[in-house]
């Protein structure tokens, strides 16, 4: 093995660090920063291991943990948490501090900003009352931990004195041999000015771009103000001479020609989004987490040029269509036929822009999902196995995985699925649930026996794996993506059951099998092929050609093992060439709130109601993607959309957009005027060319809700610059002042373009509104982000805009007060415990009023619950400590009312089990 480091590079220090603890003979080798030795990567990353077998490791703790491994120490769940927390929630904060602490000689507020995940971590230390983070030994945890911290808790001026628990522990792993050494070798004894030539090559980090609730990262406008970036004499002149470039009007954009095919020399993306299940209406939570992601991907990527294809459609088979079906008294396919042109509907107001939106119930699916088995059968990849299955006798059927739920065996979760544990992730047979209920009428079911048929997993785990170490190595999967996948592997993969006794469904061929059809998730990611195949004869041009196609799949976290392990599997089994994903984006959830969303209660907003608000699809596309999960879970908020409206979009945005347009029709007659450029105009092109740049890297790496943040930073940079030099007042002056007048508005209208351009995949019809407005040529659509993407001029002078009106509209108190109202399920004030509550069946059958209906009232068991009532008495317990401890820690007050809010509802779990009446949640009113 090979160990590849460079001087000054903090990740460095802990790899060394777990080198010399692991024991691990390697030969270490130090390089330049800058030096790209993984073949694969298109930059630079370092550290770097060369394994034996020729294969690169280049995730510093992924470098760690193989350390220990390679010495046989195992690695325990705790300490893949703590491993998984370092890179996701300590970093962002840590390379912010580090920045302002190295390169800005901002000593003070580099400590503000790691108060805190130090808070976190010294609040985990003390709980334990363990010596290390995972128990009484040093683990790699601690190692790659500590080392990370060493830069800041070593330096005199930034060690906090506040978190004790953190010092004794630091102090107790700091002087470790390998810890010292470690230091010794990669500062050279010099501290933090040792980093210096490393952060320089470093992009600044973004405010906002700390993670969760463990620090308060997040700053306001204000604050990203005061801390603009600096912008050196070569960067202006760099900008100027881009943007002096001639811009050829002439470019043909990008137009798309049905049926998209492949192309040699382009980059081919296949753009793949969750099925939604067709038997019910998508909420905002659905809709963000999949098609909405995947849309503004799509939009992207052919901005960038990229030859893609976009395609999905609705998933029909299984137990929950048939259910439906017998509710409104319609045949299966009939409920398919209503639900399909429902979710069409509203993905066509949400402007998702789809190259072909299918379904699942056709004959091609039949066809490819029955030539998979035929193949997997062959290559010996299915078993036979009776087994032991959930029958509801009150129904009269074996019970699908999602009708049974239960008590989680592993972690004791109360509201476990039969397929999965929402809580802790683990796969459950829903045999193994305690206290199993079936979710249609309640009843318990019964075990009965049956023959199916299974996917041989384990056989396929080699393959698997192989092909996993690829594709996380060389694509973007997100963390969550890549930790729930590691973790089904931990398990070891178990066979997986492919059959259903069930009639609504694609059948399975097998002789001795007519009875049943595919289980769903054997079948529903098919469903990507089979639509494709609709869209165009020529499929297997994008699905049996790997070397060409890049795949992405966009889904929330809950589908992703069926994605990244079992419909993986059934391609690589079919050994018939098949693409595989090479990029799975997989977002956290969306809350309502501080509750989640439910159509029964008629909490939260739905797809087919979102249109009645009055408010504009291209807003809801826009705060969605602002408060996109994309590394946690968010929530929606009404109070917090009208500010993000009234301030970002109203005030900021369109404010900028709106005043440049004005200047060029009043001031100079519709016309661009001529422009001279001084260096405060080149400083604001640097700095827009700049926030270009993050903008584009950012979406590359499907950062979607990140890169948003950088259009609006660019439109505040406009806003500064018109005000600092007031054109309104110089177009008064003399020749020399109009002439200055003349080139803030020239360039002020040209960012206002390049800020049409940007927003187009986020705000597709307000893109191009203001591209209407500024009569800007079409080709600027493509040209403008086509290769590197720099910021040139579009409108030159002479050039005639067109009409100039306001954007946006503002979004008062009073209609957000009533819609919250609306969308929050609150009971009439008449309303009595003893009047009957309306069913989920009732509530859905009448969409159009279910917003207004009461919540239902809890119907208390006679009978309590012992065990369950212990087992919630101690989360309950856990709970508040935690409420108490973020209070103490004056966290902020939307992260405690969140967790103030599962403390309630796990009151009110506890109540019932305790069978007593759960006492009701406090209506939040307005203060007098």
């Amino acid at each position: 093995m090979k160990l590849f480091i460079s001087e000054g590079n903090p990740h460095c220090l802990k790899v060394l660090a777990a080198l010399e603890e692991a024991g691990v003979q390697c030969d270490v080798q130090f390089v330049n920063h800058e030096e790209n030795l993984v073949p694969f990567l298109s930059r630079p990353s370092l550290p770097a291991l060369l394994l034996p077998n020729g294969q690169h490791l280049f995730s510093p703790n992924a470098i760690c943990r193989y350390m220990f491994e390679v010495s046989g120490q195992e690695c325990s769940e705790a300490c893949d948490q703590w491993l998984e927390w370092e890179a996701t929630d300590l970093q962002p904060a840590l390379l912010q501090a580090l920045h302002m602490a190295v390169l800005q000689g901002k000593e003070l507020e580099a400590t503000k900003v790691l108060a805190g995940p130090l808070s976190y971590l010294d609040q985990s230390l003390t709980k334990a009352n363990t010596p290390y983070l995972t128990g009484d030994v040093v683990s790699v945890a601690d190692l790659v931990v500590c080392a990370a911290l060493h830069p800041i808790l070593s330096a005199p001026s930034l060690a906090s004195g506040d978190h004790k628990s953190v010092r004794l522990w630091f102090d107790r792993v700091a002087v470790s041999q390998s810890c010292v050494s470690a230091s010794h070798k990669v500062l050279q004894g010099k501290g933090l000015q040792a980093m210096k030539s490393f952060m320089h090559r470093q992009p600044a980090p973004q405010s906002g771009q700390c993670r969760g609730s463990t620090h308060p990262c997040n700053s306001s406008p204000a604050e990203d103000e005061e801390r603009e970036r600096v912008v050196s004499e070569e960067e202006m002149e760099a900008a100027a001479i881009t943007w002096n470039k001639d811009f050829n009007v002439s470019a043909a954009a990008t137009e798309r020609l049905h049926p998209i095919l492949p192309q040699e020399g382009k980059r081919n993306i296949l753009l793949t989004s969750a099925l939604p299940y067709v038997n019910n209406v998508p909420h905002l939570g659905n809709i963000i987490g999949c098609v909405l992601s995947a849309d503004v991907f799509s939009r992207y990527s052919r901005l960038r040029g990229w030859n893609s294809l976009f395609v999905c459609g609705t998933d029909e088979y299984g137990t929950a269509t048939e259910n439906k079906a017998r509710e409104e008294g319609l045949t299966p396919q009939q409920i398919c036929d209503k639900y399909h042109a429902i979710h069409a509907s509203i993905y066509e107001w949400f402007q998702i822009d789809f190259d072909f939106f299918g379904r699942t119930t056709t004959e091609k699916q039949t066809e490819i999902a029955q030539n998979i088995f035929w193949r997997l059968h062959e290559n010996g990849f299915l078993m036979e196995d009776v087994v032991e299955q959930l029958r509801c006798e009150q129904c009269q059927r074996f019970l699908a995985d999602r009708f049974v739920e239960g008590i989680c065996p592993h972690c004791n979760y109360p509201d476990a699925r039969g397929d999965q544990c929402d809580k802790c992730g683990r796969l459950i047979n829903a045999v193994e649930l305690k206290a199993p209920h079936c979710k249609v009428c309640r009843q318990t079911p019964v075990i009965r026996s049956s023959k199916h048929l299974f996917l041989d997993l384990p056989k396929l785990e080699g393959q698997l794996e192989q092909w996993l170490n690829k594709s996380t190595s060389s694509g973007d999967w997100t963390a969550n993506a890549k930790q729930i996948t590691r973790s089904w592997l931990r398990d070891g993969l178990k066979p997986r059951c492919i059959t259903r006794d069930l009639r609504w469904g694609t059948p399975v061929p097998h002789p001795d099998f007519q009875e049943k059809v595919f289980y769903v998730w054997f079948d529903a990611p098919i469903g990507y092929v089979s639509i494709t195949a609709n869209y165009t004869d020529e499929w297997e041009q994008w699905w049996k050609n790997p070397g060409q196609v890049e795949m992405y799949n966009f889904m929330a976290k809950d589908n992703v093992p069926f994605h990244s392990v079992v419909f993986p599997c059934s391609l690589l089994g079919a050994q018939d060439n098949y693409t595989l994903v090479n990029h799975l984006i997989a977002t956290e959830y969306l809350n309502y709130e501080d509750t989640k969303f439910s159509k029964s209660r008629g909490i939260g907003v739905f797809g087919d109601m979102a249109k009645d608000t009055g408010i504009p699809s291209d807003v809801w596309r826009f705060y969605l993607l602002y408060v996109r999960p994309e590394g946690q879970d968010s929530a929606f908020s009404w109070a917090d959309m009208a500010l993000k409206n009234n301030s970002e979009l109203l005030n900021n945005l369109g404010n900028f957009i709106n005043r440049a347009g004005m200047f060029v029709s009043k001031f100079f007659d519709g016309c661009v005027p001529a422009m001279e450029l001084l260096q405060e105009d080149k400083k604001l092109l640097a700095l827009v060319g700049w926030e270009l740049q993050q903008y584009i890297q950012l979406m590359d790496k499907v950062k979607i809700r990140d890169a948003l943040k950088h259009i609006l930073n660019i439109s505040r940079h406009g806003n500064q610059y018109i005000q600092v030099n007031e054109p309104w007042k110089k177009i008064k002056g003399g020749d020399a002042e109009r002439q200055r007048a003349g080139t803030v508005t020239g360039v002020s209208i040209n960012v206002a373009c390049l800020l049409s351009v940007m927003l187009l995949p986020y705000m597709p019809a307000m893109s191009q509104i203001i591209r209407d407005q500024l009569n800007a040529p079409y080709s600027c659509v493509s040209a403008m982000l086509h290769g590197s993407g720099a910021f040139t001029r579009v409108l030159d002078a002479g050039h005639r805009i067109g009409t100039v009106s306001p954007l946006f509209q503002k979004l008062e108190a009073e209609q957000i007060e009533a819609l919250k109202k609306r969308f929050g399920g609150q009971q009439p004030e008449d309303e009595t415990p003893n009047k009957k509550p309306q069913t989920a069946t009732q509530n859905a059958a009448s969409p159009q009023s279910a917003a207004t209906l009461p919540s239902p009232v809890i119907e208390v068991n006679a009978g309590a619950d012992p065990e369950k009532a212990r087992q919630l008495t101690q989360a309950v317990a856990e709970q508040g400590e935690k409420v108490r401890a973020l209070k103490a820690q004056k966290a902020d007050k939307a992260t405690i009312m969140a967790e103030v809010s599962k403390l309630l509802e796990l009151k009110k779990q506890l109540a019932l089990a305790e069978g007593t009446s759960p006492e009701p949640t406090p209506v939040k009113g307005k203060k007098k």
